[in-house]
């Protein structure tokens, strides 16, 4: 993958080296709350998903890829964005966002995520990018918001996750809406 270099952070493929922040930040309970995972996410459990992707470009149908966040400056893991480009729609993307606490609430989830959509419409031809999330996590539902992304489902108690019934939203936004909306 080819990187994508923001006002503040550089955006490329998870590597080795990214794996104890990673593995830190993805078993912090707030941050695993409304994620796939749990809070047990260990540095092997990082390291296996790092070693699975080693070969992975972003805009590649059928497997997830995390996106590593970078900051410019001192070069430190500050989140990923997880990118699914679909096999069936075409040209369509699940995008999803996970930052450690401590970078959160400076817009740095805003601007990584706003660059990987940018990079799926612009050089992978997207034509729709979506993405799912837990009614509860409202920090995401104005993420998504903020960039241009509108709610298109709230499915009441559609998902049994982590012993709970959950009410999910799906949020999407159309390359056409981007270009009028979107970041620069």
């Amino acid at each position: 993958m080819r990187e994508i270099v923001t006002e503040r952070l550089v955006l490329r493929l998870m590597e080795a080296g990214d794996v104890r922040a990673f593995a830190a930040y993805r078993s912090h309970p707030d941050v695993a709350r409304y994620q796939s995972w749990d809070a047990g996410f260990s540095r092997e459990d990082g390291e296996r998903l790092v070693a699975a992707q080693s070969d992975a470009e972003l805009g590649e149908p059928g497997r997830w890829i995390q996106v590593a966040a970078v900051d410019r400056v001192s070069g430190a893991l500050c989140g990923d964005c997880a990118v699914h480009v679909e096999t069936s729609p075409p040209r369509t993307a699940e995008v999803g966002v996970t930052f450690a606490p401590e970078t959160q609430g400076r817009g740095l989830a805003s601007e990584a995520l706003a660059a990987v959509v940018t990079r799926l419409f612009e050089e992978h031809d997207m034509h729709r990018v979506h993405a799912e999330a837990d009614d509860r996590n409202v920090a995401v539902h104005r993420l998504l918001e903020r960039l241009g992304f509108r709610c298109e489902a709230r499915l009441v108690e559609a998902d049994f996750f982590k012993g709970d019934w959950c009410t999910m939203r799906t949020y999407a936004v159309l390359r056409r809406e981007w270009s009028r909306s979107g970041p620069d």
